[in-house]
């Protein structure tokens, strides 16, 4: 359960809750401290919660900033919601105010654009659906509306640039073929990759997907363009067309 913040009655002032923070996180054992760990350790090896204590520096006078971490994931269902969640939002969360929901927020969005950076030996490679999942997965399944976006790639695979082609219910009668390719066709792009979300947080490919999926290929094998999957993101998870099959026989 998070804790909301009490009223304006109380005396105690941050700075003595953050001192008393301090005291008990200082009690804990170093292997137990996520700062530590994460120097020993590196930052692959914590998890999400202990990631986000590190964002959050502090607690609260009831909670360590683990605790409270772990608190404010659950509330906000994981990292997708929280990313979805607004500042005010936050703030609403006891031991959350305006600095710590903007250091949250800015931590999530440096990851939403690290892969958007670089120049061309540093652009993010595709070997895989997970890896588009990766590149794609946090930020869309956060989203309310339904979108489409197109993974735009060279001849090795690396990603050029992603594009927002549709925003609404994606659908053969929707769709058009030349939004999807033109910008493939004006940078002479030899592939890409479609990626779409489900805001019911369900995956599971529709019929209109799958026809979409099958237009797009066929279209793809006259401009010499291959579409090398069609994603769906879920909340959580992920359904690769390609690789069940659907609308690439």
């Amino acid at each position: 359960m998070v804790l909301r913040k009490p009223g304006s009655g109380r005396g105690t002032s941050t700075r003595e809750q953050d001192v008393q923070y301090t005291a008990r996180m200082k009690d804990l054992p170093t292997n137990a401290r996520p700062r530590e760990r994460l120097l020993e350790l590196g930052a692959s090896a914590l998890s999400d919660a202990e990631l986000l204590a590190i964002v959050l520096r502090t607690g609260n006078q009831q909670e360590m900033a683990t605790t409270l971490a772990g608190n404010i994931l659950g509330r906000f269902r994981g990292l997708s919601g929280l990313l979805r969640a607004s500042t005010s939002e936050l703030c609403d969360v006891y031991g959350v105010g305006p600095a710590k929901a903007a250091e949250i927020k800015a931590a999530l969005e440096l990851g939403r654009r690290l892969h958007a950076a670089g120049g061309n030996e540093d652009r993010f490679q595709i070997r895989s659906p997970e890896d588009v999942a990766h590149l794609l997965q946090v930020e869309m399944a956060a989203l309310d509306q339904e979108q489409l976006r197109v993974v735009l790639l060279d001849t090795k695979n690396r990603v050029v640039t992603t594009q927002t082609v549709y925003q609404g219910s994606v659908n053969t009668s929707q769709v058009r073929i030349a939004e999807i390719f033109k910008e493939a066709v004006r940078q002479n792009l030899p592939s890409l990759v479609v990626v779409h979300n489900h805001p019911s947080g369900d995956p599971t490919p529709s019929r209109e997907d799958i026809r979409v999926t099958q237009d797009l290929v066929q279209a793809g094998k006259l401009l010499c363009i291959e579409v090398l999957d069609h994603l769906v993101i879920g909340a959580e998870r992920y359904v690769s067309l390609k690789e069940r099959g659907l609308g690439f026989g």
